[in-house]
């Protein structure tokens, strides 16, 4: 027994190792579970800085007052559009390279790629132009008070403005990704946060050589992190890092793949839409309370985010799994892959969400002294965590439509539950009953419920093995 174990612990490790450092696995073929294992490692891994950097950043800020938080909370609110568009445009990539790659034919994965960097430099160039130009009426549209519109139309007009490097980040790794190469992804991003994080207090406070740019600060930390990131994801995509490589005969301008990938994105980023705008519909009625409770729903996402981003790993190794057995013509794989996967998120975030249940006052102080925004923070995160063993089985499952390209079954199940059902229910909760801002925070993790139980439903039918990308 203990010999089974010992051999069964150092199997893991030797995994966990070459997971990490990456290979070139054939995920059409073998066991399930350790296919899921070495493809979610690193995007877990990649998912986990990303959350280390929300929540440093955000760390830095609170230090400026509840206004720099509200403002960053308002501006991650509008950025999330952008990160919408983006997604959506990974999800397209995503799907179409692995499908690509199922099918042995990685010359069409790298044309495929190809296209969705063209498409994604269109719409970033078009967005930071007018995120630049009208970040302040932006700001005030979102019922910004006085305070934020001081001292944040700078950091609103550095976010939007560099919106170019959030799409190619999302859409290079989704390349990566989806052709298995989750550990070059993973390594990208590393290294874009670490210089957001370096450079994050060296803006804001002008420590050294730095000017001291307050809450702008961190916003141009995070845009140079970013811009640098998307140099090293081109330089890797296009010298080939593992099953996914880009060379000069695949740089061409491709109208029908094009347009197949345009439509396949287009439904993506509205699926994501909705759900991202349901946030700021979300955010809109907690601003009717003023800056405290806005602060507080800020803290608590960026904590929040520290855990489903990881977990949001654990989903994107379901649909690059989905994608590459479709395209080897094994639905039977594809659907117990995903199965598997949501059984580790929801011991994953499960977890998560008893820590924050149980530690979330502690957790909280350690961004903000201030007691009400504290109190705020709290509440939020311990009524969103609660949630967080249903949210994993959605969102593993939302992703596998993805994956597949199914992209329509989810955008219709984001409809029903977010915008007829949760702006809705936190409205109500809010204005017309005594939980006021709170109200809010309860009907996020009522949403979170009914999203795992109508997907399961869906998927269960199994009409997304049929799609064709």
């Amino acid at each position: 027994m203990t010999t089974d174990m010992s051999s069964r612990a150092s199997n893991i490790w030797a995994d966990l190792k070459l997971a990490a450092r990456g290979t070139r696995h054939d995920y059409t073929q073998g066991p399930i579970g350790r296919s899921i294992f070495l493809l979610a490692v690193p995007m877990v891994l990649e998912m986990v800085m990303e959350s280390i950097f929300a929540v440093v950043d955000m760390f830095w800020v609170a230090k400026l007052g509840a206004a720099a938080v509200a403002t960053v909370a308002l501006t991650e609110s509008m950025m999330a559009i952008v990160y919408t568009l983006a997604f959506g445009l990974a999800i397209g990539t995503t799907a179409t390279v692995a499908r690509r790659i199922g099918e042995k034919d990685p010359d069409a994965a790298a044309k495929a790629a190809v296209q969705a960097i063209t498409l994604g430099v269109i719409v970033s160039g078009a967005l930071g132009v007018l995120g630049a130009v009208y970040a302040g009426d932006l700001l005030r549209l979102m019922g910004a008070g006085p305070d934020v519109l001081e001292h944040g139309v700078g950091f609103a007009r550095v976010m939007l403005g560099g919106s170019a490097s959030v799409f190619m980040l999302f859409v290079i790794n989704a390349a990566f990704r989806g052709a298995g190469d989750a550990a070059v992804a993973m390594r990208v991003l590393w290294i874009a946060n670490a210089f957001n994080i370096v450079l994050g207090p060296l803006f804001i406070f002008g420590l050294g050589p730095f000017p001291e740019l307050g809450v702008t600060g961190a916003a141009v930390a995070t845009t140079i992190g970013r811009s640098i990131g998307v140099l090293i994801a081109a330089s890797k995509l296009y010298k080939g890092a593992g099953h996914i490589a880009v060379h000069r005969e695949h740089l061409v301008f491709d109208v029908g793949a094009m347009v197949r990938l345009a439509r396949m994105c287009a439904v993506g980023t509205f699926q994501i839409l909705l759900g991202t705008t349901a946030w700021i519909g979300l955010i809109r009625i907690l601003a009717t309370f003023g800056s405290v409770a806005v602060a507080g729903y800020g803290i608590a996402i960026r904590i929040v985010i520290f855990a489903l981003l990881p977990a949001f790993g654990l989903s994107n190794a379901a649909a690059t799994m989905v994608g590459q057995s479709l395209g080897a013509r094994d639905p039977a794989r594809a659907e117990q892959a995903v199965w598997t996967a949501s059984r580790y998120n929801l011991v994953f975030l499960g977890v998560i969400g008893l820590l924050f249940v149980a530690f979330a006052p502690w957790i909280v102080a350690a961004f903000t002294t201030e007691p009400d925004v504290a109190h705020a923070a709290t509440l939020g995160l311990r009524i969103i965590a609660a949630g967080f063993p249903m949210y994993a089985f959605g969102m593993t499952l939302t992703q596998a439509f993805n994956g597949a390209g199914d992209t329509w079954t989810p955008t219709w199940i984001n409809v029903f539950v977010f915008w007829m059902f949760e702006i809705p229910f936190a409205w109500y909760l809010a204005k017309h009953t005594s939980l006021g801002y709170t109200g809010g925070f309860v009907a996020v993790l009522a949403a979170y419920s009914v999203l795992a139980v109508v997907s399961a439903l869906v998927f269960r039918r199994g009409g997304w093995k049929a799609k064709v990308v």
